[in-house]
């Protein structure tokens, strides 16, 4: 009996085929990478008389201030991309660290049990700023800038009384400082590497697992991108918000203990003003300021460039007031290319 072949069965001219260049530039990350990229190597040719390639003590220290643009991010950038922003995350590390520090050197707690309360002071805040969004349906941009004042408030007035300055001090006097500070504050080589940047590294790792591997991260991207289509299908839009609000408050917390045993005291002031870089690494990184977009790899790239020209400007004998012109410049530029790619990503589908 003979045998017809089966007929050939044309492409379907709906489906877009992506090389794996064109599918690369889609990526919400490629643009921080490219950035991070060229800012070293600029910087590498400027600051070339401290050696800025070469030398490890430089490399410590851009990574130090990236950590502490970083470890905030993460939770930052996963908000952002949740439809979200926390405009409080920034005061919320003086806080936490003048908790600290209350708890330990007016109280007398030893350090360990003290960061346990206040982590738990962080989980509060992100709690209330969450549900206040959710329940009054007030902009989260509004929500948590009265945090921010009544927070920077507290932390101003609340450490004047306490001590009649506006800082408390002596915190490595307590009880359990030098084991809390080798694990969250030391260093890690002779270099100056220091142990945040570990925790930095994790954090964005862990947050780039839980949203790209989770059911928590699919409820992130559509609770940013289609809330009412995400609610239909059964998305806990309002719980998902409410957790990331929760964790960034916690994170903030996190950063506030480091930032206390590193430096054995906390301004009042400490932290005010970091939200907004907290903002622009996470924009740099990929996320769009509508939600539903974005990516915590790319965060990692903003804030290695941030954090690169934050101490390439100093290593280059440059005019440090130039700094925020640097991040207002990045900050458009990110904006710009995140578009572009986001066009691309959309017509690649």
């Amino acid at each position: 009996m003979a045998e017809t072949a089966a007929p050939k069965v044309a492409p379907d001219e709906r489906l877009v085929r992506v090389g794996p260049l064109a599918g690369l530039l889609t990526r919400p990350d490629i643009g921080a990478f490219l950035g991070a990229v060229a800012v070293f190597f600029a910087f590498g040719y400027f600051a070339r008389s401290v050696n800025w390639i070469g030398d490890p003590g430089i490399a410590a220290g851009w990574t130090d201030q990236a950590a502490q643009y970083g470890i905030v991010a993460v939770p930052v950038a996963l908000l952002m991309i949740g439809g979200e922003f926390d405009l409080s995350a920034g005061v919320m590390i003086g806080s936490s660290g003048l908790l600290l520090g209350y708890l330990t050197t007016f109280k007398h707690m030893n350090v360990w049990p003290a960061m346990v309360l206040v982590l738990v002071f962080g989980l509060v805040i992100g709690l209330i700023n969450g549900l206040t969004v959710v329940r009054t349906r007030l902009p989260s941009f509004i929500v948590t800038l009265a945090t921010f004042f009544v927070l920077q408030g507290v932390n101003a007035a609340g450490t004047l009384k306490l001590t009649g300055q506006t800082a408390i001090q002596d915190i490595d006097t307590a009880r359990g400082f030098n084991s809390a500070r080798r694990i969250f504050a030391g260093d890690l080589t002779h270099y100056g590497f220091k142990v945040k940047v570990l925790w930095w590294i994790g954090i964005t790792l862990t947050g780039a697992w839980l949203l790209a591997k989770t059911r928590f991260g699919n409820w992130i991207y559509s609770a940013g991108g289609e809330p009412n289509a995400a609610r239909n299908v059964g998305v806990p839009v309002a719980r998902t918000k409410i957790a990331l609000f929760m964790m960034t408050s916690t994170i903030a917390s996190l950063m506030g203990i480091i930032e206390a045993l590193e430096l054995r005291s906390m301004q009042a002031k400490e932290g005010i003003g970091l939200e907004f870089i907290f903002i622009i690494c996470a924009v740099v990184g990929g996320c769009l300021l509508t939600g539903g977009f974005g990516s915590v790899i790319g965060t990692l790239f903003g804030a290695a460039m941030l954090g690169m020209v934050q101490l390439g400007i100093i290593d280059a004998q440059w005019d440090s007031n130039w700094t925020f012109t640097f991040q207002g410049g990045i900050l458009f530029a990110a904006v710009m290319l995140n578009t572009l790619i986001r066009s691309r990503a959309q017509k690649a589908r």
